[in-house]
């Protein structure tokens, strides 16, 4: 009996670990290939005709311990126009987990919501249920704290806190040198029956690293000592930015419903809500059952065009006094989503935007961006945008995703796409100029030799006034042990 226990003991470890490797190839009509090819992929996939290959392990966390360990490794090889032939160190972790509490040190990919029917595809989101955190670029090094949802004592159960602490560091070059970010998320859920009501707060902080005393009072938002920078010490230390969220979902009998409104903020106005309608609203339903042809479906809105006005006003009076606050008064504006003056790379890792990718990175439009350049953040964060994504499997076998964004792109405050600017003028008083965008795709994985060989075909295409118009493909290869 012995033995054959020895031989269970050594399933059970190998079935906790999983390990892939995936050989792709790219094609397009139009140079790039079409966005939703490459975007929420974690910068793996070619931006041009090209071909990816890419490689990861790892073993999963046990849930049904109380003490829990996880690793991952994984790298890629991707050539394009923009690389030949570029190695791609993608994520290098290990973690453990203590009932609610977790640690996570290295480099790993942000958590990705709104999956669909395989989690191997990718969210059916524009944003991944994250606006400034969608999984659109490379990792960065760092650690991460985390609570999962945990229950408030004498509240039985009805209250839930979910919350992290993390900091790390980005690799690119950038045109401000070495940067550093720091996040700080507090989430509170609230349980009644079949609904859940979530709101919180997703912080981040990109700084310099100019010592552990800037380090706290970056955390609090205040401004620099005398090592940071002269910007720094007349504002707040480095480029603060984040999102707030309010959620309500209702658990139905085998589906979920939810909806979710999540707020892009720059600066303190978008903090007290000053940049309102702002947002990314999306209604999202679900089958537990992930075999039905139809089980996942998303629809978003997003509407990023006020950024609490087109006129930055003073904070103080005309004699020098502050001016209280007061609705319908815009005393700031411009907030310039995911761009920075100090920091002029913005929110932007290895050319690719960090967060929502509808902010596409300068040099877009014009044809001009490259890997091989240093970013110059964004050059579209104002724009309304409808999104549709679909999953399930056809057949009840093959599971898919498609995905379908129209958009109205209009640049910036200070750079417009097209026509006279909003920038100065009274809210309203400018008919602006956009630029429209048509986005589509749709892959599927192909399940082969009891799962472990999966044939992924993907189709492409991009028709608009932003993207140069394209129809792109991609075959993939994936064999699993």
């Amino acid at each position: 009996m012995k033995p054959i226990s020895k031989q269970i003991l050594i399933f059970a470890v190998m079935n906790d670990i999983f390990a892939s490797i995936m050989l792709l190839g790219a094609v397009s009509t139009g140079g790039d290939m079409p966005f939703w090819a490459y975007s929420n992929q974690f910068d793996l996939i070619p931006r041009t005709s090209g071909y990816a290959a890419v490689l990861n392990a790892g073993q999963l966390y046990d849930e049904e311990k109380t003490f829990q360990w996880h690793w991952g490794v994984s790298a890629a090889l991707r050539g394009d126009s923009y690389d030949k032939a570029a190695f791609i160190p993608d994520e290098i972790y290990a973690g453990i987990k203590w009932k609610k509490l977790a640690l996570d040190l290295g480099m790993k990919h942000p958590q990705q919501e709104f999956l669909g029917s395989s989690a191997a595809l990718g969210t059916i989101s524009t944003t991944g249920g994250n606006v400034v955190m969608s999984g659109n670029s490379r990792s960065m090094p760092g650690y991460r704290i985390s609570l999962h949802p945990a229950n408030v004592p004498f509240t039985n159960g009805h209250l839930q806190i979910q919350a992290a602490f993390a900091d790390y560091r980005m690799t690119d070059t950038r045109i401000e040198g070495k940067a550093f970010t720091h996040n700080t998320a507090l989430y509170l859920i609230g349980n009644i029956g079949r609904v859940s009501i979530t709101a919180g707060l997703d912080h981040w902080a990109m700084w310099d690293g100019s010592g552990i005393g800037n380090y706290f009072r970056m955390l609090v938002g205040k401004n620099a000592g005398p090592d940071g920078t002269k910007s720094d010490q007349m504002n707040v230390i480095g480029n603060q930015l984040g999102a707030e969220r309010i959620a309500v979902s209702y658990r139905g009998k085998g589906w979920r419903a939810e909806f979710r409104h999540d707020i892009p903020y720059e600066d303190k106005s978008g903090m007290v809500f000053r940049n309102f309608p702002d947002g990314v609203n999306t209604l999202s339903f679900s089958f537990d059952d992930k075999d039905r042809w139809i089980s996942d479906v998303v629809y978003e809105f997003q509407y990023t065009m006020y950024q609490s006005g087109p006129i930055h006003d003073p904070e103080t009076d005309e004699h020098g006094n502050p001016r209280p606050w007061e609705p319908g008064l815009n005393y700031v504006g411009g907030d310039n989503y995911f761009n920075n003056g100090e920091f002029r790379s913005g929110w932007t890792h290895y050319g690719m935007t960090i967060g929502n990718p509808l902010f596409f990175p300068a040099g877009t439009h014009a044809g001009t961006w490259s890997r091989q350049t240093t970013a110059k953040g964004v050059e579209n964060n104002r724009l309304k945008a409808h999104h549709i994504g679909i999953s399930g499997k056809l057949f009840r076998k093959v599971p898919y995703k498609f995905l379908a964004t129209y958009s109205q792109n209009y640049g910036t405050y200070p750079a417009p796409y097209a026509g006279e600017s909003q920038w100065g003028h009274p809210w309203g008083t400018v008919k602006e100029t956009p630029l429209s965008q048509l986005s589509l795709g749709f892959t599927c994985e192909i399940p082969l030799l009891n799962g472990h060989l999966q044939v992924i075909p993907g189709i492409y295409a991009d028709k608009g006034s932003v993207l140069k118009d394209a129809f792109g493909a991609t075959v993939g290869l994936r064999v699993s042990l």
